[in-house]
Protein backbone atom coordinates (compact mmCIF):
# COMPACT_ATOMS: atom_id res chain seq x y z
CA UNK A 1 0.00 0.00 0.00
CA UNK A 2 1.19 3.48 -0.69
CA UNK A 3 1.83 5.12 2.48
CA UNK A 4 0.74 8.68 1.82
CA UNK A 5 -2.54 10.84 2.24
CA UNK A 6 -4.12 10.43 -1.34
CA UNK A 7 -3.91 14.03 -1.99
CA UNK A 8 -0.55 13.79 -2.35
CA UNK A 9 -0.66 10.64 -4.96
CA UNK A 10 1.77 11.04 -7.77
CA UNK A 11 0.11 9.47 -11.20
CA UNK A 12 2.48 6.06 -10.30
CA UNK A 13 1.05 5.73 -7.08
CA UNK A 14 -2.28 5.74 -8.75
CA UNK A 15 -1.68 3.43 -11.11
CA UNK A 16 -0.66 0.97 -7.88
CA UNK A 17 -3.50 1.38 -5.89
CA UNK A 18 -5.31 0.57 -9.43
CA UNK A 19 -3.88 -2.42 -10.48
CA UNK A 20 -3.92 -3.59 -6.83
CA UNK A 21 -7.61 -2.97 -7.21
CA UNK A 22 -7.80 -5.12 -10.33
CA UNK A 23 -5.39 -7.83 -8.82
CA UNK A 24 -8.35 -8.36 -5.81
CA UNK A 25 -11.08 -8.47 -7.98
CA UNK A 26 -9.34 -11.44 -9.76
CA UNK A 27 -8.13 -12.87 -6.72
CA UNK A 28 -12.00 -12.85 -5.42
CA UNK A 29 -14.54 -12.73 -8.14
CA UNK A 30 -14.50 -16.85 -8.07
CA UNK A 31 -14.60 -17.56 -4.64
CA UNK A 32 -17.20 -19.44 -3.42
CA UNK A 33 -18.81 -17.52 -0.09
CA UNK A 34 -17.16 -19.07 2.77
CA UNK A 35 -13.61 -18.54 1.18
CA UNK A 36 -14.12 -14.70 -0.11
CA UNK A 37 -15.80 -14.05 4.33
CA UNK A 38 -12.18 -15.11 5.41
CA UNK A 39 -10.53 -13.31 2.92
CA UNK A 40 -12.66 -9.98 3.44
CA UNK A 41 -11.13 -7.60 5.49
CA UNK A 42 -7.96 -8.50 3.27
CA UNK A 43 -6.77 -4.65 2.79
CA UNK A 44 -4.41 -5.43 -0.62
CA UNK A 45 -3.77 -7.89 -2.84
CA UNK A 46 -0.82 -9.71 -1.06
CA UNK A 47 -2.78 -9.99 1.75
CA UNK A 48 -5.37 -12.08 -0.19
CA UNK A 49 -2.93 -13.95 -1.91
CA UNK A 50 -0.91 -15.04 1.53
CA UNK A 51 -4.04 -15.85 3.12
CA UNK A 52 -5.34 -18.10 0.56
CA UNK A 53 -2.29 -19.92 0.32
CA UNK A 54 -2.65 -20.63 4.00
CA UNK A 55 -6.14 -21.55 3.61
CA UNK A 56 -5.48 -24.38 0.94
CA UNK A 57 -1.91 -25.32 1.52
CA UNK A 58 -1.94 -24.92 5.32
CA UNK A 59 0.65 -24.58 7.96
CA UNK A 60 3.79 -26.90 7.28
CA UNK A 61 2.87 -29.50 9.55
CA UNK A 62 -0.45 -30.04 7.84
CA UNK A 63 1.76 -29.86 4.29
CA UNK A 64 3.17 -32.91 5.79
CA UNK A 65 0.51 -34.74 6.60
CA UNK A 66 -0.79 -34.32 3.85
CA UNK A 67 2.50 -35.66 2.08
CA UNK A 68 2.44 -38.64 4.55
CA UNK A 69 -1.63 -39.48 3.68
CA UNK A 70 -0.82 -39.41 -0.58
CA UNK A 71 2.05 -41.01 0.15
CA UNK A 72 0.58 -44.22 1.91
CA UNK A 73 -2.33 -44.13 -0.51
CA UNK A 74 0.43 -44.18 -3.53
CA UNK A 75 2.35 -46.87 -1.20
CA UNK A 76 -1.13 -49.10 -1.23
CA UNK A 77 -2.98 -48.58 -4.74
CA UNK A 78 -4.61 -51.81 -5.87
CA UNK A 79 -7.10 -51.79 -8.18
CA UNK A 80 -10.75 -52.38 -6.84
CA UNK A 81 -13.02 -54.88 -7.83
CA UNK A 82 -14.65 -54.38 -10.93
CA UNK A 83 -12.82 -51.09 -12.11
CA UNK A 84 -11.57 -50.86 -15.70
CA UNK A 85 -7.54 -50.50 -15.98
CA UNK A 86 -8.36 -46.52 -17.46
CA UNK A 87 -10.24 -45.61 -14.39
CA UNK A 88 -7.48 -47.50 -12.07
CA UNK A 89 -4.82 -45.45 -14.32
CA UNK A 90 -6.79 -41.83 -13.48
CA UNK A 91 -6.53 -42.81 -9.98
CA UNK A 92 -3.22 -43.30 -9.53
CA UNK A 93 -2.57 -40.34 -11.83
CA UNK A 94 -4.78 -38.20 -9.76
CA UNK A 95 -2.35 -39.47 -6.53
CA UNK A 96 1.33 -38.87 -8.72
CA UNK A 97 -0.51 -35.15 -9.09
CA UNK A 98 -1.33 -34.68 -5.98
CA UNK A 99 2.16 -35.79 -4.27
CA UNK A 100 3.83 -33.23 -6.69
CA UNK A 101 2.01 -30.36 -5.76
CA UNK A 102 3.36 -31.32 -2.66
CA UNK A 103 6.45 -31.28 -3.78
CA UNK A 104 7.41 -35.55 -3.77
CA UNK A 105 7.92 -36.44 -7.56
CA UNK A 106 7.89 -39.93 -8.30
CA UNK A 107 10.23 -41.32 -11.53
CA UNK A 108 7.85 -42.54 -14.10
CA UNK A 109 9.56 -45.90 -14.41
CA UNK A 110 8.16 -46.40 -10.30
CA UNK A 111 5.14 -44.89 -11.47
CA UNK A 112 4.72 -47.26 -14.18
CA UNK A 113 5.97 -50.17 -12.00
CA UNK A 114 3.12 -49.34 -8.92
CA UNK A 115 0.77 -49.50 -11.46
CA UNK A 116 1.67 -52.78 -12.92
CA UNK A 117 1.74 -54.09 -9.52
CA UNK A 118 -1.36 -52.56 -8.65
CA UNK A 119 -3.18 -53.98 -11.43
CA UNK A 120 -5.92 -57.54 -10.86
CA UNK A 121 -5.08 -60.69 -12.01
CA UNK A 122 -8.26 -60.35 -14.20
Amino acid sequence: MIDKPRGEWMTEDKKKENLDNVAKDILTRLLIKKTFNKIKMCNTAKEIWKKLIQLCEGNEQTKENKLSIATQKFDNVKMKTGETTTDFNERVSSIVIELEALGKVYPTREVILKVMRGLSKE
